[in-house]
């Protein structure tokens, strides 16, 4: 008998190995009527005696080599088997399920979540087709008041009012084809809109098709196990049972016929996910931008930012030759003065002349500020020393409000992006200074390797209005002249938010 003992992980895969092979093979050497229990003989004395039974190897060590081989040689030289029969000479070898086996289960429930996603998209659909009825029929109403004069101040805000269950299915539509889809509308009046068109036209197909979609997307999972339960039941039902095809099941042949429909009902589940997948579609290509209204709103929008970065250009060019005329070219030409007065009077009174030097070298001292203020306001030397964050730091140390710097992205930008985002917050900063009454402003730095995001926030009193002359307007400018966009945000009481998103692209 075999002693009771702590097996080892390989013993275990041996005597396992041993049972299984003891009925499956059949006895062909006559002097060994019995090879399962030869071999379980063996697997009494040790593991390796039956490892060398069942492999038909010899035990004995080589010469050089270690008497006992590692553990991990001998689970290895266990022999192995997909599935189905043994494919060696001893069908006792373990089996190991076949590669792919569980990525095949993966599959089928990844494909019964996508077959419910769809029936919970077509379902929605339907409810929302029920909606849209409703809206057209408003919209008819609207229509049909125009003659008498009632209808037409109606349109636009009717046109404004479908846009909310338009852009519930265009968001739908978007989550189930994984790509976002941009909202097509214009600025301006909704009637001369080519997207308010669109939407009519989607809103009419949506009601026409969604409910029936919707409805038989849910009858026929619903009905399909019906058709299966009413395939067991009926003999319980005396007069048998009405099917939800509407054929009465009173024999087996019929309940035969019962179940095949059904099945085949509920197997139509899994073309749900093209269907939803059409219907989003559909969506899309009605609710998405035309690609002719694309390409024209991109026309237009960069020559709107051409027009401006010429405006910006041509300011800034006015601004450096006044800053020049008016400043550094004044105490310039004092300078001279002064000189030639200073000449004239030194052999006379050498004292005088002496004092009108003086003065000439404070004049020209200050001549030097102005001009290098002139150089650092063409691009500011602390850009390239110390980068965009600590030139902002260094705005903001100067601000006689107290400020507050978060630097969330400190990567460097192209200089001119990096230029133009100093200048907006120097600007604003000097906004804040001047108009807004603030305690406390907030400068943040973010964005990516492709944009950079600014945000500027002050606590004061509000009410910023680009057409007010406080040089929001320039701030707007040079952002668009760099195709960005600026937001503000500054209602009557504050807080201020100025927004400024610059691309870093070439």
């Amino acid at each position: 008998m075999i002693h009771r003992k702590a097996l080892t992980a390989f013993e275990y895969r041996g005597y396992l190995g041993l049972w299984l092979d003891s009925g499956s093979q059949p006895t062909t050497d006559p002097s060994n009527p019995c090879p399962a229990a030869s071999r379980l003989a063996s697997a009494r004395r040790g593991p390796l005696t039956a490892m060398s039974t069942l492999t038909g190897t010899s035990t004995q060590p080589r010469l050089g080599s270690a008497t006992r081989p590692s553990r991990k040689k001998e689970i290895d030289s266990v022999p192995r088997v997909s599935s189905g029969a043994a494919t060696g000479p001893y069908s006792g070898a373990r089996r190991v399920p076949a590669p792919g086996t569980g990525w095949e289960t993966v599959r089928v429930i990844t494909r019964l979540r996508s077959c419910w996603s769809a029936i919970r998209y077509l379902a929605v659909g339907a409810a929302s087709s029920v909606v849209d009825w409703f809206v057209l029929v408003g919209m008819l109403f609207v229509l049909l008041m125009c003659p008498f004069g009632v209808g037409i101040p109606a349109v636009p805000y009717a046109l404004k009012l479908i846009r909310y269950p338009v852009n519930f299915e265009r968001r739908r539509a978007a989550r189930l084809l994984d790509e976002p889809i941009p909202e097509p509308y214009r600025s301006g009046n909704p009637v001369t809109d080519p997207a308010s068109r669109r939407d009519l036209g989607w809103l009419v197909f949506h009601a026409a098709t969604g409910f029936v979609i919707g409805i038989f997307a849910i009858a026929f999972p619903l009905g399909g196990l019906r058709q299966v339960a009413t395939a067991f039941i009926w003999p319980m039902i005396p007069g048998g049972v009405e099917s939800s095809l509407g054929f009465l099941v009173t024999s087996w042949p019929l309940a035969a016929l019962s179940l095949i429909t059904g099945v085949g009902m509920i197997a139509l589940i899994f073309l749900y996910p093209r269907l939803a997948r059409w219907q989003a579609s559909v969506a899309r290509k009605l609710l998405a931008p035309a690609p002719g209204v694309v390409l024209t709103d991109r026309v237009v929008e960069l020559a709107a930012s051409r027009a401006a970065a010429l405006e910006a250009h041509g300011a800034e060019l006015r601004r450096l030759e006044r800053d020049l005329h008016d400043g550094t070219q004044a105490r310039i030409a004092a300078v001279v003065l002064q000189l030639g007065i200073a000449d004239s009077l030194f052999d006379k009174d050498p004292q005088r002349a002496r004092e009108l030097l003086g003065k000439a070298q404070d004049t020209a001292t200050g001549a030097l500020a102005e001009l290098r203020s002139v150089v650092r306001s063409i691009y500011p030397p602390l850009l390239t020393d110390r980068g965009l964050d600590g030139a902002v730091t260094a705005l903001a140390d100067r601000c006689p409000v107290p400020c507050t710097v978060a630097v969330l992205s400190d990567s460097r930008r192209p200089a001119a992006v990096e230029a133009a985002a100093y200048f907006v917050v120097a600007e604003m900063l000097a906004n804040i200074t001047k108009h807004s009454g603030a305690e406390h402003a907030w400068i943040t730095l973010n964005g990516n390797a492709d944009t950079l995001l600014i945000e500027i926030r002050d606590d004061g009193h509000g009410g910023a209005d680009e057409s007010g002359g406080s040089g929001l307007s320039g701030i707007r400018k040079r952002a668009e002249a760099f195709d960005g966009t600026l937001q503000l945000s500054s209602p009557a009481g504050g807080p201020t938010v100025l927004k400024v998103e610059l691309p870093c692209g070439s």
